[in-house]
């Protein structure tokens, strides 16, 4: 356990893709937000330490700055107005004289045109970059953000940025440090040319010195300031090369920083097929390549994705009873997995915890069960004024999550091991105050904490399972550039209401509860992939393997998979006919 005021366990991000760049900017936005807005009277070990994913720094200039401790690596054509270098050391000066002395023609391209969120928030921050240009991110977020202006969170309500986002720089508020941002400038983020679909593609770019030796650069940047390295998450694309750029990293990591944690996500965007082509075969592979890899070389690896399934035919996507998304914007699937994993991911973000990264996968990892699966309620189903033990005893017999890593909906509510977060729950709402010499409703109406109430719960749900468990007061904070796509039904606060009021109001907050899980669902979401795989003559794709991994190895991956699913199968599991799978 750490205490509060002590050094905190730092931890450095990584993303890797376009689709981790997209749910990426939804985390940090809700983590800027929520450090601006979060309230003192919150008990101090219960908050979320800032300091573990955000580093203090200064520019030449003397000015203070607080960003993210952050590598991404995306493709040429992904950021839009936001500049490769960033802008916060827009204070330094290059000198751009020349010796020749004749003639000069200049030929400057006009900047990428910002939509109206950028601009407004440029203005908001009043930032002037150096160019002389509004830029949202030319201002420093100090680590006391108090200075900034109240109306900059709540006045873009207005704002529907549906129609106006591209990619997810077109959406990220908060400053990057210039050493974040590393593009690969030899494959596009759009068109049909130079796109990097194959996971040998992904793999092949870190045999290149030249990037493997930029990407050690930043790693030793940011980890050599660390006091303390608890570890790295890494937000991954599975369904497209990045799946390989993941698996070399991930294996330089596991190689180079023994003992570090690593906290590995596969995400995967909505799905939208109606036929199986080349594209979803190479889809599949990737992914496979990439959960046996990335499983292999993390303390941990939980897939993430709003697809019902992710194999050829994937099942329709998951609906959540209170948010009404459009599965065809990667703006607004995101958002919600960003908001899941801003959750899973407090327990070893706390001023003072039970466990750190590396403790966190070992309460998951026996048995060989390295790939965990990731469930949410967002947000979690409560009427206001509602007391916690009313509330969850409405779900005694299933916990109102919607499942998040493409596994389908779990049989039963036993699993191996469980961490389960709920935040967004004020103290007063904690446990029942029943009046002298009533009748308790239940066994949850009796306890005398709400930590005591929640796990009393999850014990009831899961006997014999191994459960950690969070009560925390301060909700999710879903400011603006946050979509606005909830229920009607919801106060401002997130809270359930008794009937539509008679006047819309925006949500700008939620309560959200979050479960990881080691789960039997894994052993049929695992097995059922590598049975798609192994019936097809995956030579057909010859395209597939020139890009540089060999057939043996990717036969080899599938044997892994199979192996890796038997590690969820439970004596309840019907038994597959050995002569399907052979």
């Amino acid at each position: 356990m750490f205490e509060a005021g002590g050094s905190p366990r730092a931890a450095l991000t990584l993303q890797l893709g376009s689709y981790a760049g997209f749910v990426g900017a939804h985390w940090w936005n809700l983590q800027d937000a929520a450090s601006c807005c979060e309230s003192e009277a919150q008990e101090q070990e219960r908050r979320v330490c800032p300091d573990v994913l955000y580093r203090a720094g200064r520019t030449l200039g003397r000015q203070e700055t607080y960003t993210p401790r952050l590598i991404l690596m995306d493709l040429k054509g992904s950021l839009t107005s936001l500049k490769e270098e960033g802008c916060l050391y827009g204070d330094m000066k290059i000198d751009t004289s020349v010796a020749w002395q004749g003639n000069l023609t200049t030929h400057q391209e006009d900047p990428p045109a910002k939509n109206l969120f950028l601009q407004d928030l440029s203005k908001l921050e009043g930032g002037m970059s150096s160019d002389g240009d509004f830029s949202p991110r030319a201002l420093p977020l100090s680590k006391d953000a108090s200075h900034l202006p109240k109306q900059l969170h709540v006045s873009q309500k207005g704002h529907q940025l549906e129609g106006n986002v591209q990619v997810w720089s077109d959406y990220l508020r908060v400053r990057l440090h210039p050493r974040s941002i590393f593009m690969i400038h030899q494959y596009n983020y759009d068109g049909e040319s130079s796109q990097l679909e194959a996971f040998g593609q992904g793999e092949s770019l870190l045999h290149d010195p030249t990037y493997l030796e930029e990407l050690e650069d930043r790693l030793h940047f940011y980890v050599e300031e660390c006091d303390y390295l608890q570890g790295f998450q890494i937000l991954c694309d599975l369904n497209n090369g990045f799946s390989g750029v993941g698996a070399k990293v991930t294996e330089l990591l596991h190689d180079e920083y023994s003992g570090r944690g690593i906290l590995t996500w596969g995400l995967t965007p909505l799905i939208h097929n109606v036929g199986v082509s080349w594209k979803d075969f190479y889809r599949l592979m990737n992914t496979v390549l990439g959960i046996v890899h990335l499983s292999s070389h993390s303390s941990l690896f939980c897939p993430l994705s709003l697809n019902g399934s992710l194999g050829l035919k994937p099942e329709a996507p998951v609906t959540l009873p209170y948010v009404h998304y459009d599965a065809s914007l990667n703006y607004h699937s995101s958002a919600i997995l960003a908001t899941a994993l801003d959750t899973l991911s407090t327990p070893y973000r706390l001023h003072s915890s039970q466990f750190s990264m590396v403790q966190l996968a070992d309460a998951f990892n026996s048995s060989g069960r390295k790939v965990v699966a990731a469930g949410a309620a967002v947000p979690f189903p409560m009427a206001y004024g509602q007391s916690l033990p009313d509330a969850l005893c409405s779900y005694q017999l299933a916990m109102p999550s919607t499942p998040l890593s493409s596994c389908g909906e779990q049989k039963d509510s036993c699993c191996f091991a469980q961490s389960v977060v709920l935040r967004g729950i004020g103290k007063e709402n904690h446990i029942s105050n029943l009046p002298p010499g009533s009748q308790p409703k239940s066994a949850l109406h009796v306890c005398e904490t709400g930590e005591e109430v929640l796990g009393s719960y999850l014990h009831a749900r899961c006997p014999g399972t191994f459960s950690t468990s969070y009560l925390l007061q301060g909700p999710c904070k879903v400011l603006p550039p946050y979509p606005q796509f909830f229920s009607s039904l919801l106060n401002k606060q997130g809270f359930l209401l008794d009937k539509l009021p008679s006047c819309s109001t925006a949500v700008e907050s939620i309560p959200v509860l979050t479960a990881l899980q080691s789960s039997p669902a894994l052993y049929s979401a695992l097995y059922s992939l590598y049975k798609e795989l192994h019936r097809v003559d995956v030579r057909r794709w010859a395209s597939f393997f020139s890009a540089g991994i060999e057939l043996y190895d990717f036969q080899e991956a599938l044997h892994e998979l199979r192996m890796l699913s038997q590690c969820y199968k439970t004596s309840s599991e019907l038994d597959e006919s050995e002569d399907e799978a052979d």
